[in-house]
């Protein structure tokens, strides 16, 4: 018994739960049990031992795998060994170990006829593979250089936990085994009741296994749940577990969705060679017609190709779809390549096309609201510099965007230099980049931009901490087409030049107390004064990488709080904050702060009215952390208005774990951001547990909950089993929210998937939506 539930009695549980919809199966012929005795352990050959008596008799050609060397002599080791010349008999007795090449064999008796060549050996008889396998029998007959032979009550121990036992089998070329009356499972047997059956076992009239295949196929082949029949099949395959990789039909995936209707997936797997394979999945439903996937992987000796692809083909008098009507050929490709080219320098690409979101969804590809595709060269040399060259294509699969108004990056190119040298007494770091941004209808921008930053640290008498620290950045812009999309600045279009210079000066003063057996007390007031020209509304610079902006206590003391380089923030300003901490001896910490900005002078410039920086006077930003012991954290980050009055942002997590179980929650609000649509107000509270249930069961349960609208957001749920050779897992996901720009083609929805693998054999899906 182990955490109150006998793993033996929740195999058995999970087989009945399976039988309720299991096919009835044949009547079972007579077939060998796996036993206690068949998890042997595998041993290694061991060399010939001096101190006991051995012979050595002579080699010949032969077969067997990759490795073994054919023309090796047989040699044996024994307590006692005795030889008939007029018979060409020799017997052995008493600890015997004889081998082969890289192939041994061992046993209680060993006989060996140097007439005809043949080999017989009884009582606890191992027989060690070159590949790892290891065969257990009662008597072994063997020829030919133990390549050819018979066995008779065979456990054979396989790769991955597999197990299969035989009442006899004959050996060929040792390649090919032949089994009568087999059974294969790679279960371990019930420690409490060894004689209890596993919790999966295959049975066969017939079995053969083929090492230069690497495979394993059955005749009359039963599958049996905790002893009792639940599926049937006049053949079956899978391969060897010893093989990594082997081509052959997967298990097939079964669903229902409100798309497809009843659907089928029959995958294949192609090991085209060693360094690469292909997946085709075609699929069948009742309501599209046939859909083809294709899952191709390639490995270098510099790199690797993924690729995932599919061609199908969607109904266009389809309500959901914006054609005319008529079938319309759809498809996707999604691809990825990474390279090294040599030790400092790496190149990639990622192709990611599709026909469109419907295509994705109907057919229940990986879905994303934008596709990306890019291919790039990159080059590290140390600590000190670093370049990348790429350029970046976007595809927006939504039926209301407007593809002539997405951008595509042609190039970017960027390089950054650290010297690891200090530069009066500072640390330098210098790039410079190249950025072009095309759109075939509207707004077009081309920059060229470099950033030199300089930072000294140093400690103050009384143990204070300043830090001085400049930067610089010079701008080259060429524009046109500004007044498209709409809120770009039509003053933006033409040539210019622009630049800014910051300076600060950070100061800390940590004022450290011991709490003796309590650890320790932090409080640490900071002020940084930083100044530079005033930039003004920069209505006439284009900003296309500044327009995503969240202002909180990670960027309050940043010398440029925007995103990325179209913005500039300028005037002078004092930034501050208190920070606090009590650090455990335990590891653990409460840790808070408290801060904000005010500005010298009226900027007249801000990213979006809500920001926090629109005037002279920032938000307040906070953040607090309780992690007083190991199992339990909480963070939350707050901002308000400068008036205390008015909460901008809200972002709060916390975790609690209680041994196998733990607990999570979180709040969000966020006031209403232009740049996602829909625009409003985000107020929403999630939780959620998982738990280990002894050794081999897993459960989720997690939800979101919009106080805003009064309804859930999303529920799901998952709940696993998993041991050492089967798997059963299931998954429900209902959806609430929808968008409103797409409530029609997509509304809320629930999925539920279904997974039962059986390890070494393959997994089966079932999905509904």
């Amino acid at each position: 018994m182990r955490d109150g539930f006998s793993r033996c009695w929740a195999g058995a549980a999970v087989a009945l739960v399976l039988l309720a919809a299991a096919p009835a199966a044949r009547a079972q012929f007579d077939a060998p049990a796996l036993t206690p005795r068949d998890p042997v352990p595998p041993v290694a050959a061991p060399p010939p031992s001096a101190a006991r008596p051995g012979a050595t008799l002579p080699g010949g050609a032969g077969g067997g795998p990759p490795g073994l060397d054919r023309d090796a002599p047989v040699t044996f080791t024994a307590d006692a060994v005795e030889y008939d010349r007029e018979r060409g008999l020799v017997t052995a007795r008493g600890k015997v170990e004889a081998w082969q090449g890289e192939r041994l064999l061992r046993a209680d008796e060993f006989t060996y006829d140097r007439n005809t060549g043949i080999a017989t050996a009884r009582g606890n008889v191992q027989l060690l593979e070159p590949d790892g396998q290891v065969l257990f029998a009662d008597t072994v007959e063997l020829k030919d250089r133990f390549r050819d032979g018979v066995l008779t009550g065979v456990r054979a121990l396989l790769a991955a936990n597999g197990r299969l036992a035989a009442n006899g089998v004959q050996r060929t070329g040792g390649t090919i085994n032949e089994l009568a009356r087999a059974v294969y499972s790679s279960c371990d047997l019930c420690p409490d009741d060894p004689t209890r059956p596993p919790l999966w076992q295959l049975q066969a009239r017939r079995a053969v296994q083929d090492k230069e295949q690497e495979r394993i196929t059955y005749r009359d082949a039963t599958l049996r749940l905790g002893g009792v029949p639940a599926f049937y099949a006049p053949y079956f395959s899978h391969p060897d577990p010893a093989s990594p990789r082997a081509s052959g039909f997967l298990f097939p995936t079964l669903g229902l969705t409100r798309f497809l209707g009843p659907f089928v997936e029959t995958p294949y797997f192609w090991a085209i060679d060693g360094s690469s394979d292909l997946t085709i999945v075609p699929q069948f439903s009742a309501r599209q017609y046939p859909n083809l996937g294709l899952e191709y992987r390639k490995v270098f000796n510099s790199g690797q190709i993924t690729a995932d692809a599919s061609i199908g083909s969607l109904d266009g008098s389809d309500t959901r779809s914006s054609s005319g009507g008529g079938q319309e050929i759809a498809g996707h490709i999604f691809a990825r390549g990474r390279f090294t080219l040599d030790e400092n320098w790496r190149a990639g690409f990622d192709l990611n096309r599709a026909t469109n979101e419907l295509y994705l969804r109907t057919y229940r590809y990986e879905y994303r609201r934008v596709l990306t595709s890019q291919a790039f060269v990159e080059g590290f040399w140390g600590t000190e510099g670093y370049a990348r060259f790429d350029s970046r294509v976007y595809q927006g699969l939504r039926p209301t965007d407007d593809t002539r108004r997405i951008p595509y990056v042609l190039p970017n190119l960027y390089y950054e230099y650290a010297p690891r040298q200090p530069v009066l007494g500072g640390l330098v770091t210098a790039d410079v980049g190249a950025l072009g941004i095309y759109r075939d209808v509207g707004s077009a921008t081309r920059r060229l931009a470099t950033r030199v930053t300089w930072t000294r640290p140093e400690v103050g008498p009384i143990g204070d901490v300043w830090t001085f620290r400049v930067q610089g950045d010079a701008l080259g812009y060429s524009a046109y087409g500004q007044q498209e999309p709409p809120g770009f600045l039509p003053e933006a279009n033409g040539t210019r030049a622009v630049g800014n210079v910051r300076a600060a000066v950070d100061w800390r003063m940590p004022l450290v107390r011991s709490a003796g057996a309590w650890g320790s007390q932090t409080i640490e007031p900071r002020v940084q004064f930083v100044t530079g020209p005033q930039t003004g509304p920069q209505r006439r610079v284009p900003n296309e990488d500044s327009i995503d902006f969240e202002f909180t206590d990670a960027n309050l003391f940043a010398l440029n709080r925007f995103t990325g380089r179209d913005r500039q923030e300028g005037g002078s300003r004092v930034d501050y904050a208190l920070r606090g901490a009590w650090d455990f001896p335990n590891g653990g910490q409460v840790e808070g702060l408290v801060g904000g900005s005010r500005r010298f002078t009226d900027n007249g410039f801000s990213p979006y009215p809500g920001s926090g920086l629109e005037g002279r006077q920032t938000d307040y930003v906070a953040r607090l952390r309780v992690a007083p012991v190991s199992w339990f954290e909480t963070i939350g980050r707050v901002r308000v208005d400068d008036q205390f009055a008015e909460r901008r942002l809200v972002d709060t997590v916390a975790n609690l774990s209680l041994g196998p179980v733990t607990l999570s929650a979180g709040y969000l609000w966020s006031p209403p951001l232009p740049y996602l649509q829909p625009t409003r107000v985000r107020d929403e509270v999630g939780a959620g547990f998982t738990a280990r249930i002894g050794d081999n069961w897993r459960v989720a349960v997690s939800g979101k909950y919009d106080l805003q609208l009064d309804r859930p957001v999303l529920v799901q749920g998952a709940v696993g089993y998993e041991d050492e050779c089967f798997i059963l897992e299931g998954r429900f996901i209902k959806r609430f929210a929808q968008d409103p720009a797409t409530q029609s083609l997509y509304p809320a929805n629930t999925v539920v998937l279904f997974r039962v693998g059986f390890k070494t054999l393959g997994d089966y899906f079932f999905r509904a939506i």
